[in-house]
């Protein structure tokens, strides 16, 4: 049976730190870098295991500023 992948890609100089995508990945993949603050003075949105990233789109759907893109393929 294909397995669904996806590739989250965060706009990262306009994320503004909601934290709103974490609270929607349902394999919890997303967080927040508190290692680094971008442009606007935020700590912006990363993915810590893409391998894990199942392209659902939770988190570019509900992100108010549209900074993230999801590319969804099927595993063979």
């Amino acid at each position: 049976m294909a397995k669904a992948r996806g590739k989250v890609t965060f706009r990262e100089d306009l994320c503004k730190g909601c934290e709103l995508c974490t609270t929607v990945c349902p394999v919890n993949i997303i967080e927040m870098d508190r290692g680094r603050i971008n442009i606007k003075g935020y700590h912006p949105a990363t993915v810590k295991e893409m391998d894990k990233c199942i392209g659902c789109g939770n988190c570019a759907t509900i992100c108010p500023d549209v900074v993230i893109s999801v590319e969804r393929e099927m595993e063979k």
